[in-house]
């Protein structure tokens, strides 16, 4: 059996903490860590129910300064900025998960799916298998043969087949799909009027973008309803389409660890101490920091 790298968008579960948790818990200097709290329950969670032996944790650090905006400078353009609070609760959610043995990836150029399709392309040449940790549908695209996308938090689990039951699509035609429906968080525009169902019934029967634009007049003889109103908007907007399928492909070149012993987990080290009591965990916490400290908590 392939070995596995744990791919984690440590982003989603910052800001899914962030959110959910009361900010009721407070550092050494008064300020608030709920967030950080939060986002190690769910590492610890995570270690201890997979235990990993190759685990990268990656965060954005691009929200405006990401190869997308320079292709397209609205990306994104519509999210308000991050509060400040939160921007530092995010550091203190990168040296946690440091510590504790992960390796971290940032970038200034690249988002944390850029990270991780590109460590995990690096990988699979070495032999592994990749389980990415989240639920984000813009993964979909990355999982192959043996892969996994899971979502700890709500104990959800799909492979290949579970993508082409959830879009309608299969992996290798996810960014295609994203290309046509858009994305109105990331303000990626797509082709107006295409929604989710007819992509998926426009991909299975010309199977990519490109074949789909090149062939647009084709599809006006489609026996779906709104066939003829979707090839004009196709005409119309391929350009549109194009450039946003710039935006969709999750790039597989960012610059990560190329080794496989640099994903290696560690154990934690000695910063966790520092941590632990400068971020106010409490007891519970550090004994289950203190349990990840015995060699039998890495899987085999």
């Amino acid at each position: 059996m392939a070995d596995t790298v744990h791919l984690v968008d440590g982003s989603l579960y910052v800001c899914r903490a962030w959110f959910a948790q009361v900010p009721d818990a407070e550092d050494a200097d008064g300020q608030p860590v709920h967030a950080v709290h939060g986002f190690a329950r769910f590492l610890l969670d995570l270690l201890e129910r997979a235990r990993p032996t190759h685990l990268a944790i990656a965060f954005d650090e691009s929200l405006n300064t990401s190869f997308r905006n320079a292709l397209y400078p609205a990306y994104k353009a519509n999210r308000p900025a991050a509060p400040a609070d939160l921007m530092r609760q995010f550091a203190g959610c990168k040296a946690f998960a440091a510590a504790l043995g992960a390796t971290v990836l940032v970038d200034d150029q690249f988002e944390a799916d850029d990270l991780i399709g590109s460590a995990l392309a690096r990988l699979r040449d070495v032999g592994f298998r990749g389980v990415i940790v989240s639920a984000d549908k813009d993964f979909a695209q990355l999982i192959g043969s043996g892969d996994e996308q899971w979502d700890p938090p709500r104990n959800q689990r799909w492979d290949s087949a579970g993508v082409k039951s959830r879009l309608g699509v299969h992996p290798h035609q996810v960014a295609d799909y994203l290309a046509l429906t858009g994305d109105a968080i990331d303000n990626i525009p797509g082709v107006p009027g295409i929604g989710a169902k007819t992509a998926a019934i426009l991909l299975h029967h010309f199977g990519t973008l490109d074949a789909l634009l090149e062939r647009a007049d084709e599809v006006a003889f489609l026996r779906t309803r709104g066939a003829a109103a979707a090839s004009m908007r196709l005409r119309e907007h391929a350009q549109t389409a194009r450039l946003s399928r710039s935006l969709t492909g999750i790039a597989l070149d960012a610059p990560v660890p190329a080794s496989a012993d640099d994903y290696r987990r560690r154990l934690p080290d000695e910063a966790i101490d520092e941590l632990l009591e400068r971020l106010r965990f409490g007891p519970l916490t550090r004994a289950r920091v203190r349990a990840l400290r015995e060699p039998s908590t890495q899987s085999r």
